[in-house]
């Protein structure tokens, strides 16, 4: 999230005073500064491939929610919830909706 919104500086907050100090002068003089273990985990983490709402509906499926209260919940039908839930299921390519639940929540996106 950080470097989609152009920071030019980014390091660990534990790292040591000379390191900090270096990408302080670096990021002064217009380089860009990303330590390096930041670097390999946004270059692991994936980008969510479920849609603003598909996120909602699986929230609220992981507070315990039956698709029929989530239908009432979002304004929808009992059929669009369990469409919703098929989709993500399908989309993270988990099992059922517990390992969907699971998924998403493994990777921060619940």
């Amino acid at each position: 999230r950080a470097l989609s919104a152009k920071v030019t500086g980014f390091m660990l907050k534990d790292a040591p005073a000379a390191q900090l100090a270096d990408a302080i002068r670096n990021v002064a003089a217009g380089r860009r500064v990303v330590d390096s273990q930041l670097a390999m985990a946004a270059w692991d983490s994936a980008e969510c491939p479920l849609t603003p709402r598909e996120i909602e509906v699986l929230r609220l499926t992981a507070e315990g929610m039956q698709a029929v209260d989530i239908a009432g919940r979002l304004f929808l039908s009992v059929g669009t919830v369990r469409n919703y839930l098929t989709t993500i299921i399908s989309k993270l390519t988990a099992r059922n909706r517990v390992d969907a639940i699971r998924i998403a929540r493994d990777a921060g996106w619940l």
